[in-house]
């Protein structure tokens, strides 16, 4: 439950994240969730290898390190797009910018 909480809290700050920037937020949402659940199944794969299925809270916590991970990634990839530009300084002077 708090995993699905953690994930709703992260989509709605990268969907932020994206309209700061001036980009449509959906396709971000929707890139952040499939980037989590991908990881998250990488992440229990990799420990069930390494661990074995005995250990089942080390797979159950790398794949939620994991999953995290999947949502760095997303931001990273965020960040680095180019920022909107802000046109109020081609205004400067006009009656647009009073209140």
């Amino acid at each position: 439950m708090l995993e699905i909480l953690a994930l709703i809290f992260l989509t709605k700050k990268i969907g932020d994240m994206a309209s700061r920037k001036g980009i449509k937020p959906m396709p971000w949402k929707i890139f952040t969730i499939v980037a989590w659940i991908a990881f998250e199944f990488l992440g229990i794969m990799l420990a069930a290898i390494m661990f074995g299925n005995q250990n089942l809270f080390a797979i159950i916590s790398i794949g939620i390190l994991s999953a995290f991970g999947g949502y760095l990634l997303v931001r990273a990839i965020l960040e680095k797009q180019p920022d909107r530009i802000d046109e109020d300084i081609d205004r400067i002077g006009s009656n647009d910018l009073r209140p």
